[in-house]
């Protein structure tokens, strides 16, 4: 595996040349500006051969139905550095199996997302992306960042590699790759992670024609231990064998031993289109320089010597000096004008096609196994040796009507119809052998989007679509949202709405899968039906975000105390609130989140009712302010709640079983850090769960599963654009 890893890294530095690139661009309130949208001459004027250019780069990312580009900060950001690898996420909203890399899932209910693509994948988006949150790269010089993580030892620590190169091949065109690869040994028995994914990407960004295209291939690795045998090695070693007062991770007998999932995915995405317009044309008249005095003219030129260049300067002066003395000899000469032409492409209609091909592997292995393990036994007694594999093509064909092509066009609007054809691979249950056994599916959606993205005041967006043909027929969906932007004690004070109306099909996976000790076939599962409203504050001196919302599911699908998918008939209501409030004075900062939620049904759907994270630093300059130093701690809790288990077979979480209720939380897990920036380069060092051994000891995050012990981590980010 290292081999091909490094093959596949050389082949990728090989196949990309470099070039120049478009310079950033901005507004007059400091936002940046699609170079696209400029007039050819501006346009062509940044690519003109200058002499050390300054290096200035920007990114975005896609919304992946339409291929609309979303223009994102680059990362260059100067702190909190250190929580950018934690598998519970910046602020800790994550319950996760304590190694780099494992199955996660947030605490955060409006924070979860669909499953796709495959509900095996989505457990591991600490590592997986998703072609919407692809980051695209244009810089005037070639970009590339290196990033190394790496904490513990040897033996029982963790790594990550990253690496991103970026490069434009003309004022239109930019390409790249990107590679990742982690590794986490595991401070818990048979723990052990290793992931990896390489990835192509490329965008042009013409005045008619605009495409992007990505390539990712990914591959998970994950040994499964099932948990530990017994939470008194963690909250009561004293009560358990031989009297110690605590005990190794490494030596806490675990519940499984040569278990394994395998996860591998590829996927190709692209989204171009086609614009169609007219060309304006802009006449700008403006004042290039007074005519020079005649006196300042006969002293200039009795100065100069007659011949060569000097001849023809004076010939020149002369000659300008007799056409105005022959429109008025007493006259002040008048004053030269230069006349400029603009042309600029004004775009009126796209025609938008996205595409997206995907397949997806799933393997479960377990090489021994006992009688009793399971409830249900399906092809073998002595191991298993689960197996599915999942095919997609979709294929979006779109018409857009574009914004600001005139005064009256204050919104765009946008028709669509979208086809995607499905197959999946399961082990067929009316054999006794490992024969794979087909279904397909396909869904064709009609729908359309109205939308107003221009301008600094008023945003909005409207998006519904509306199942026609297939599994998709009586499926809808339809998303809004709205926000205003004004100025409010020398500030810009946002207020967004946002809202859902969803009704769809579980999953295939949760109404379809079969394995050694787990199988159903649910297709008489109803349409889960959601809505969801919610509103937003922001402002951003103050440094306050509010949000606030509730959402209603009815037959809402989740995996039951037997890990099985089941559904509520009833309806589930979600109360949430969320409160980021940041405060300095001076050097000193104190950011603060506060999660509140309820849920109406604690049993199905078990949620914390309060979950915060506190960070407390000192942020300032030093050595002549070229090194930005950030010193502090932060705290993550959240209160005690029946947290959802984990089931390796199956690589998904579940409800506890009522023979085993654990309640987790109610434990800080405080981190001190360090953070310095230097120019393009960034350090961080941290010791993680500082405070473990103080207090009650009960550091679990999935039950069953907890967390790492104190541990050191450093890691290290270069940007190389200069």
């Amino acid at each position: 595996m290292g081999r091909r890893i490094v093959w596949t890294y050389l082949f990728l530095f090989v196949i990309i040349g470099t070039a120049g690139a478009q310079e950033t661009l901005y507004d007059a309130n400091g936002n940046q500006i699609d170079p696209t949208t400029r007039p050819n001459e501006l346009r062509d004027s940044l690519f003109n051969d200058v002499e050390s250019p300054a290096p200035k780069l920007y990114m975005w990312t896609l919304e992946e139905k339409l291929g609309e580009r979303n223009f994102i900060p680059a990362d260059t950001a100067s702190f909190n550095f250190q929580n950018t690898n934690l598998v519970e996420g910046m602020t800790g909203q994550y319950n996760y199996l304590a190694n780099l890399g494992s199955p996660r899932l947030s605490r955060v209910f409006f924070e979860r997302r669909d499953p796709e693509p495959t509900i095996f994948l989505e457990p591991l988006s600490s590592f997986y992306q998703r072609p919407g949150e692809m980051k695209f790269t244009n810089s005037n010089v070639p970009y590339t960042n290196l990033t190394y993580y790496k904490a513990g030892s040897k033996i029982n620590g963790e790594e990550r590699f990253r690496s991103y190169f970026s490069v434009n091949a003309g004022k239109e065109t930019a390409v790249g790759f990107l590679f990742d690869y982690l590794y986490g040994h595991g401070y818990y028995q048979n723990s052990a992670t290793a992931h990896f994914n390489a990835g192509l990407f490329a965008s042009y960004i013409g005045e008619r024609y605009q495409m992007h295209v990505m390539y990712n291939n990914y591959f998970f690795k994950m040994n499964e231990n099932g948990g530990i045998m017994d939470d008194q090695y963690i909250t009561r070693p004293e009560n358990m064998a031989e009297g110690k007062r605590a005990y190794e991770s490494t030596t806490i007998p675990v519940n499984l031993d040569g278990t394994s999932n395998r996860n591998h995915d590829f996927f190709i995405y692209l989204t171009h289109r086609y614009r169609v317009g007219f060309t304006r044309t802009t006449t700008t008249i403006k004042e290039r320089q007074s005519a020079p005095k005649p006196e300042e003219e006969e002293k200039e030129g009795n100065n100069e010597e007659i011949g060569g260049k000097n001849e023809e300067n004076v010939g020149k002066v002369m000659a300008d000096s007799l056409a105005v003395a022959s429109l008025d000899s007493t006259a002040i000469p008048p004053v030269l004008m230069d006349t400029i032409v603009t042309e600029e492409f004004v775009p009126v209609t796209s025609f938008i096609h996205t595409l997206k091909v995907e397949r997806s592997r799933h393997r479960y292995t377990s090489k021994s196994e006992s009688a009793g393990d399971y409830d249900n036994t399906y092809f073998d007694d002595t191991g298993s040796r689960d197996t599915t594999v999942a095919i997609s093509v979709k294929n979006l064909f779109g018409i857009a009507l574009l914004e600001g092509f005139n005064k009256y066009a204050k919104s765009g609007l946008t028709a669509y119809i979208s086809h995607k054809f499905s197959r999946y691979y399961l082990m067929d249950m009316d054999t006794a052998v490992h024969r794979r056994k087909a279904y397909t599916e396909q869904e064709i959606y009609v729908g359309g989007e109205l939308s107003k993205r221009q301008g600094q005041t008023l945003h909005y967006n409207v998006d519904g679509e509306l199942g026609i043909m297939g599994k998709a027929l009586g499926q809808f969906r339809v998303n809004g949202q709205i926000d205003l932007n004004f100025h409010f004690w020398k500030d810009t004070l946002s207020l967004r709405a946002k809202g859902l109306v969803e009704n769809t099909l579980p999953s295939f996976y949760m109404r379809h899968y079969h394995s050694n000790h787990f199988a159903w076939d649910n297709d008489d599962l109803d349409k889960e039906f959601r809505t969801r409203v919610w509103g937003e504050l922001e402002i951003s001196r103050w440094g306050t975000f509010l949000q606030a919302g509730v959402e209603n599911v009815k037959n809402y699908t989740y995996f039951n105390q037997n890990s099985v998918p089941t559904q509520e008939s009833g309806n589930i209501q979600v109360l949430s609130a969320i409160l980021r409030q940041n405060f300095h004075l001076g050097v000193l900062h104190l950011d603060n989140e506060v999660v509140w939620q309820k849920s109406s049904n604690a049993r199905v759907l078990p949620l914390p009712q309060l979950s915060l994270y506190h960070n407390l630093y000192l942020l300032g300059k030093v050595a002549k302010k070229v090194l930005t130093v950030q010193l502090g701690a932060d705290v993550r809790y959240f209160t005690k709640y029946y947290a959802p288990g984990y089931t390796p077979a199956i690589q998904q979480f579940r409800l506890q079983p009522d023979d085993d209720l654990v309640e987790i939380g109610g434990y800080p897990i405080v981190n001190v850090y360090a953070n310095v920036h230097l120019k393009h380069t960034r350090i961080f060092v941290m010791m993680y769960h500082v405070n473990q051994g103080m207090g009650e000891p009960n550091y679990f995050l999935v039950p069953h599963y907890p967390i790492n012990p104190r541990l050191f981590k450093i890691g290290i980010s270069w940007n190389f654009y200069d």
